[in-house]
């Protein structure tokens, strides 16, 4: 009976722990098997193979050693000949383990220790691995707690199966919390660390607010409303985009609720952020005028290759546009993903003076003519002399105060100018050493030859070698605020797309590649041609 006794608490014991740890109990016999298994290699020998089973329904306890069947032995306490292996199993192979069953044995007081730190171990990875694999899952998700303690600004949160921590960047500002107070957050990370799974929480994500949104809309957690973008300066104001996939139903409407109900049990979560509901459209400019509420907006001029955008403002709105700090046109660019510049009317007006000017001047020099022919070209929208150089005649001539020889000595003047500056480029690019077969490329003009040997680029391999990011630049985006990286090609107008063709050109002329590299895998290729007969068959 003492026996069986011992049976039973043991079962008890696991049960107790892999209750108290919400584990599986299986994780905790497999801990004390592991354990025993210690013990009685420590009594037995390090080299020897002892496996120790416990049956989960009767708690009974087997301790093996394991043989290893080999022709010849090596090591004694853990290979057994094929010949004595036989003489207890006739059946055994090379390779097999023969058991050979131990008696029970009793642990020491150093056996019991050893044991015990063991099973902590194993346990406590158990119930690390469930708490990764619980909340892993639960990234993007919004948790509740209590705090268990604050350790340098950091609060600590108790999730009930779990601890997470709210670092102090990631709380809003001057919001303080103490021990016992109940705090929601948002789960961005749940990372693998020395000490276990580390869970963290943010009150300051824009996804937060998304969350709670979508908690106290119904519309929003049914579908019906969608968050498109979401920007926030945490404690201070916030954007937030929404559309309506119902006509019939106000997306800001909807957000703002009853007497503002719904805004509001989101501004006082969020320690009373000011939030400003957006309706958001696919058409950007009309988005972004939207986003720059409750600034009004006179004009707006997109730029989509740089993604940019010019706001004209009236010259009192300026500061209600740009907000307190910059505020309000940070978060409009946050939340559409624009570059936003604020100009007020009467800079615009003198930017476009500017420009004029400047364009005046431009052909002023370069046709040899007078400030007001200049000006009369500039105002009829001409940016460059190639536009006046090879555009119809009668474009030119059909301008009030110009005649057919006028436009044919205009034209005649500004391809003269061209040619010369193109005979310059030449000899530049010559001094530079670069190589010919450069004008092979189709899109590379000898000015842009210029600015590759500039750029210490000479003959095709080197250009070959280039990145498209090298000859168009590239941007990066961080915290609302894009940095802009010119590339070689940045005062030409070429596209990425373009730039992307001379490249590819160049490494096939190189014979770095070829053009079945560059053909589509044959499963494609195939549907593309199944798809063509089958349209073939149908017209």
């Amino acid at each position: 009976m003492a026996v069986s006794a011992n049976r039973l608490e043991l079962l008890q014991i696991a049960d107790a722990v892999a209750r108290e740890k919400s584990i599986e109990k299986e994780i905790v016999l497999n801990a004390m098997a592991d354990a025993i298994q210690k013990a009685a290699r420590s009594r037995y020998g390090q080299e020897t193979n002892i496996r120790a089973d416990i049956n989960p329904q009767t708690g009974e306890m087997k301790l093996q050693r394991l043989m290893e069947v080999v022709e010849d032995v090596e090591e004694s306490a853990r290979e057994i000949s094929i010949q004595d292996a036989r003489a207890r199993n006739p059946d055994a192979q090379v390779g097999d383990f023969i058991a050979e069953q131990l008696p029970p044995m009793d642990f020491g007081r150093i056996a019991a220790q050893s044991a015990k730190q063991v099973i902590v171990q194993k346990v406590r990875e158990a119930e690390r691995d469930r708490q990764y694999d619980e909340y892993k899952d639960r990234i993007g998700e919004i948790v509740n707690g209590s705090v268990k303690r604050v350790e340098y600004g950091n609060v600590i949160v108790d999730l009930g199966r779990g601890e997470a921590i709210i670092r102090r960047d990631e709380l809003i500002p001057r919001e303080l919390f103490k021990y016992g107070d109940r705090v929601r957050a948002y789960v961005y990370d749940v990372r693998r660390e020395q000490r276990g799974p580390q869970i963290f929480l943010s009150r300051t994500h824009p996804q937060f607010m998304a969350k709670l949104f979508n908690m106290e809309v119904p519309e929003i957690y049914d579908g019906i409303i969608e968050i498109k973008s979401v920007a926030r300066d945490p404690g201070s104001r916030a954007k937030i985009a929404v559309i309506s996939r119902d006509s019939s139903i106000d997306p800001v409407g909807a957000c703002v609720g009853m007497r503002g109900s719904r805004v509001q049990a989101v501004v006082g979560e969020l320690q009373g952020e000011k939030i400003d509901i957006i309706p958001w459209s696919p058409d950007a400019a009309s988005f972004i005028v939207n986003a720059l509420q409750p600034a009004e907006v006179a004009k707006v001029v997109l730029d989509e290759d740089a993604e940019r955008i010019e706001v004209v403002v009236p010259d009192e709105q300026l500061s209600l546009a740009i907000g307190r700090r910059g505020q309000n046109v940070r978060l409009a660019s946050q939340l559409t993903g624009w570059d936003i510049d604020i100009l007020t009317e009467e800079e615009e007006s003198q930017r476009r003076q500017k420009e004029f000017v400047e364009r005046s001047n431009l052909f002023m020099d370069a046709l040899n003519v007078d400030e007001m022919v200049g000006q009369v070209l500039a105002s009829e929208g001409f940016t460059s002399v190639e536009e006046v150089a090879y555009v119809e005649a009668d474009e030119i001539s059909s301008i009030d105060g110009f005649d057919d020889d006028t436009a044919s000595e205009i034209q005649t003047r500004a391809r003269e100018y061209l040619e010369r500056i193109e005979a310059e480029n030449d000899a530049r690019r010559q001094e530079l050493g670069v190589a010919d077969d450069l004008r092979e490329i189709p899109g590379v003009t000898t000015a842009m030859m210029v600015a590759f040997g500039e750029d210490g680029v000479q003959s095709l391999e080197d250009f070959a070698g280039y990145a498209v990011d090298d000859l168009v630049g590239w941007k990066e985006r961080k915290d609302g605020e894009t940095k802009v990286y010119p590339g070689i090609l940045g005062n030409f107008e070429v596209s990425r797309e373009e730039a992307e063709q001379m490249v590819v050109v160049a490494r096939m002329k190189m014979g770095w590649i070829t053009e079945e590299d560059l053909a589509p895998p044959a499963e494609d290729a195939e549907e593309v041609g199944q798809d063509g007969e089958t349209e073939a068959a149908g017209a």
